[in-house]
């Protein structure tokens, strides 16, 4: 038995949060989310996760978290692998924008993280869009500048600052791929 019928065009938070499995919701359209991730990709996000977590000591209206519905409006809710959010209350799912959102791409969810949501952050203007490749050990950083992201780099080793967020927080390329890059 299919967890969803697909037997209208548009939905809603209402239907989504009655489907089985895993899905995202964008503009009314649902899109089936790949199976658990493989270890790369949670190796990855416990990383970043790590590495966002240990600098938060000193800054406690922040926090990162992983795989948690963030609700943009009431036909759009993805699930961003990684989000630091500041001063969100609500416990069900994030209702205000993250400054910070990583993803971990698949050969699967490509095309999804790259344009759909790419689109969806930038018009959200969520400060900083990472997006993860396991298979380069890479991340592409961007950053918003009031009006589009620019692109601010392809990272591998090195360390990058975000600087405009309201917890100062950093991530340490080198060491988020650090346990790949020994399986290699």
């Amino acid at each position: 038995m299919p967890a969803i019928k697909i037997d209208k065009i548009y939905y809603t938070y209402d239907d989504y949060k009655n489907w089985e499995g895993d899905w995202e919701l964008i503009n009314g359209i649902p899109y089936a989310m790949a199976p658990a991730p493989v270890k790369k990709h949670q190796s990855i996000a416990s990383a970043i996760i790590s590495n966002f977590y240990e600098q938060l000591d000193s800054c406690l209206k922040c926090e990162v978290l992983g795989e948690i519905d963030y609700k943009i409006s009431e036909d759009t809710v993805v699930r961003p692998d990684v989000v630091l959010t500041c001063d969100e209350e609500n416990e069900a799912y994030l209702t205000k924008t993250p400054e910070i959102i990583v993803e971990i791409v698949s050969k699967n969810s490509v095309k999804k993280d790259e344009i759909y949501k790419f689109s969806l952050y930038e018009a959200e203007k969520v400060k900083y869009y990472v997006i993860v490749y396991p298979e380069d050990l890479r991340a592409k950083i961007f950053k918003h500048n009031g009006k589009r992201y620019e692109k601010v780099g392809d990272f591998f080793k090195e360390s990058y600052f975000f600087e405009d967020t309201s917890c100062k927080v950093s991530l340490d390329f080198d060491k988020v791929f650090k346990r790949l890059r020994k399986q290699i």
